[in-house]
């Protein structure tokens, strides 16, 4: 096999990004890889990547994920005209990587695929969205970058059959989907349950079984979790909170808020915010 000329690696850092459109010569080859993983997005056109156990073809929604040392062999596919990629050179947050735990093709080659239009533009728009915010001239553009990357690699983790959110019932994920979409609505276990094609007893029996809690204490916490979020980041008022997510009676919400916080809404937001 010939020796093939080694691609220059990019400046280190702990995150660099880029977007390439390449056309048909187009090869990347690094016998040793680099020293951080490299995350690669393919959003058109058809590449291949070698590695010791053959080839591994990509399409438009394939994601691929290279650990650091592995060898970087990778170009557009034989025949095709044209690849376009995202990619991202980054060092890892602590935590990360029991998320990174993806499917492999060969040691060191991780490999995950976006299926379904809207959900594959979803991640398309914020990879986009990591690229944009890694390149501006903002004074905290790295940080804004890799909070980017770190929901990229959060979604990621929703499709990944090695991971626990990925092995959940399909009917719950789809309403675990319904409830974060619709707080701010009356959401019953019988229209949950409706979502999801089931009857609100079987739902509700699976719902516990999956999710080790009742679905009306999930719905309870995810709605007081929306709030604290708005407490702390807008000024909006607590009655306009307390409908925005899916509380009718301001008092109610008072009261529910200050039984899992310890203390009320207004107190709570002054605590933030005094802590800011």
């Amino acid at each position: 096999m010939p020796i093939l000329p080694e691609t220059p690696a990019p400046l280190p850092g702990p995150l660099v990004t880029g977007a390439f459109r390449k056309g048909p010569r187009y090869h990347t080859y690094r016998e040793q890889g680099t020293r951080d993983w490299l995350l690669i997005l393919t959003v058109g056109g058809q590449g291949v990547f070698r590695h010791e156990q053959g080839t591994t073809p990509v399409t438009s929604g394939d994601m691929i994920l290279l650990k650091p040392n592995t060898r970087h062999d990778y170009a557009t596919a034989p025949g095709q005209p044209h690849w376009d990629l995202l990619w991202a050179h980054f060092m890892p947050r602590a935590g990360w990587l029991d998320w990174l735990d993806w499917p492999e093709h060969a040691p060191g080659v991780l490999g995950l695929q976006w299926a379904g239009q809207e959900r594959q533009e979803k991640i398309v728009r914020r990879f986009r969205d990591l690229i944009r915010l890694n390149t501006s001239p903002l004074r905290l553009r790295e940080a804004l970058a890799m909070n980017a990357l770190e929901e990229i690699v959060l979604w990621c983790d929703l499709i990944n059959p090695r991971s626990e959110s990925a092995r959940r019932d399909r009917r719950i994920r789809r309403s675990l989907d319904f409830i974060s979409e619709h707080l701010a609505e009356p959401l019953s276990v019988a229209r949950i349950a409706a979502h999801c094609g089931l009857s609100p007893s079987r739902f509700a029996h699976l719902f516990r079984a999956e999710m080790r809690e009742t679905p009306q204490h999930y719905l309870e916490l995810q709605r007081l979790n929306r709030a604290r979020q708005l407490l702390e980041f807008t000024q909006e008022p607590v009655r306009q909170i307390a409908r925005q997510v899916g509380f009718e009676n301001p008092f109610y919400f008072s009261l529910r808020f200050k039984r899992h916080s310890g203390i009320g809404p207004r107190e709570w937001r002054q605590r933030r915010r005094g802590a800011a």
